[in-house]
């Protein structure tokens, strides 16, 4: 029972680590902004917005960072940290894309 019991707290400590949910961290800048179309602009800031969204969603009360929150609190703080590191670039990158499309005069 001893080692049945240990396999079972090593999966619920492999599944709290790979549970916490880490958004992806953008681009603030790439090469090819300056070459985009107004539309490809758009799509660009599009998909800022939603990592922004995505990054914002992993904060908060859920089951996921109330587990490890209880279970793995290094886990929920490196967690906290990603998805405001990951909020910041994607506001950094929206405001660099609305100031191009802006020089471009993209409406």
């Amino acid at each position: 029972m001893g080692s049945l019991y240990r396999l079972g707290l090593a999966f619920i400590f492999i599944g709290l680590i790979f549970g916490c949910s880490t958004p992806k961290v953008i681009e603030t800048t790439k090469l090819s902004d300056r070459d985009l179309s107004c539309e490809s602009l758009k799509d660009e800031f599009k998909q800022a917005e939603q990592a922004k969204k995505d990054a914002e969603d992993v904060k908060g009360i859920t089951g996921t960072n109330t587990a490890a929150a209880i279970f793995f609190p290094i886990g929920i703080i490196a967690t906290y940290s990603n998805a405001n590191e990951a909020i910041a670039a994607a506001d950094t990158r929206m405001t660099r894309l609305a100031d191009l499309m802006d020089k471009k005069n993209c409406k």
